[in-house]
């Protein structure tokens, strides 16, 4: 599979910071109901870059000052989103100061958005929304609290979509993005922020397996995260596309497969997603221009997430609009 390389994130002005992927729960976009369940942090259970996951002591810091310690890791997440940890503005909360954008240097930048966030956080509290209203809200500024409250007290996408047209009148730009369907986004903010903020929240890298077969399979798949995506590649040597990964991880485990992803496919017991268990493949079609309908496999993880050799190789949130698009269901070897 030819994968695109999406924008992860941009540094531009907190208002209106743009380039973020939007994931979804369901397959209608307008009626999501984001779920985050905050827990004590584990950097070994995300996939923050090093770059982000360096400021973890400053965000600790600051969020013990600003009594916010159970949300570490959104604030890590934002630093994500925002600026991956690089430059110098990393929350980009100098506007929030009235300053010029960037204008503030790395721990300034943690504290006062950290202080920020604080803030938000005491009006979710006072006008019992959800957190992922806040989270959007660091996006937006405080009046979306206020929508938000006004709209059923919980964030939904459609929700986000309708305050951003609002705010821009109507006017919308492109947005250049294979998980945009229509291409496009409203002139306001980043509609699909909280989304992002999620990917990183919910991103797992950490599973333990209890069959003794699904866990030797991961055990080898694991040692190549990480590697970039060489198309026709199926070893460590040239590297791995899709098929090529699972047909070497699952060898190490004693299961021969096919080379291909439709000819995978073919020769698996095929079931929904909702009933896929780990060491399950996931397979995807249309990804690329070929003959074959079948363009894409990864091994099903659990907790709606698949490892598979994206580019580079790594953990997929298969809420991800852009997998529910090309979604065919899951594959089971067959005994």
């Amino acid at each position: 599979m030819k994968l695109p390389k999406w924008l992860l994130a941009g540094t531009l002005p907190l208002i209106l910071i743009i380039g973020l992927l939007f994931t979804v729960a369901t397959t209608s976009e307008d009626d999501e109901e984001l779920t985050n369940d905050i827990e004590t942090f584990d950097p070994d259970s995300t996939n923050l870059s090093s770059d982000v996951l360096k400021y973890q002591s400053l965000v600790e810091k600051y969020c013990k000052q600003f009594k916010i310690s159970d949300q570490v890791n959104v604030i890590l997440a934002i630093i994500q989103v925002e600026s991956g940890g690089k430059g110098n503005d990393v929350m980009q909360s100098s506007e929030s100061l009235n300053q010029k954008p960037n204008s503030l240097k790395p721990e300034a930048s943690i504290k006062q958005g950290v202080k920020y966030f604080a803030d938000i956080i005491k009006q979710m509290k006072a006008k019992k929304v959800d957190l992922n209203a806040a989270i959007q809200s660091y996006n937006y500024g405080g009046a979306f609290i206020d929508y938000v409250a006004n709209h059923g007290k919980k964030y939904t996408q459609k929700i986000s979509k309708e305050f951003a047209k609002e705010k821009s009148g109507g006017k919308k730009v492109n947005y250049d993005n294979p998980v945009a369907k229509d291409k496009w986004r409203y002139a306001y903010g980043n509609m699909y922020y909280a989304t992002l903020v999620n990917d990183y929240l919910d991103a797992g890298t950490s599973f333990e397996f209890n069959d003794q077969t699904v866990q030797k399979i991961m055990n080898e798949a694991l040692k190549y995260k990480g590697r970039a995506y060489v198309f026709g590649g199926s070893n460590p040597s040239t590297g791995f596309d899709c098929s090529g990964f699972t047909q070497w991880s699952f060898n190490k485990a004693g299961i021969s497969l096919p080379r291909t992803a439709q000819a995978q496919y073919n020769a698996m017991k095929h079931l929904k997603l909702k009933d896929a268990k780990p060491g399950d493949l996931v397979f995807f079609h249309s990804t690329y221009n070929t003959a074959d309908y079948v363009t894409h496999v990864g091994i099903y993880v659990g907790k709606m997430k698949m490892f598979h050799a994206g580019d580079p190789i790594d953990y997929a949130n298969l809420k991800n609009s852009y997998w529910q698009n090309h979604l065919i269901g899951a594959g089971r070897i067959k005994k």
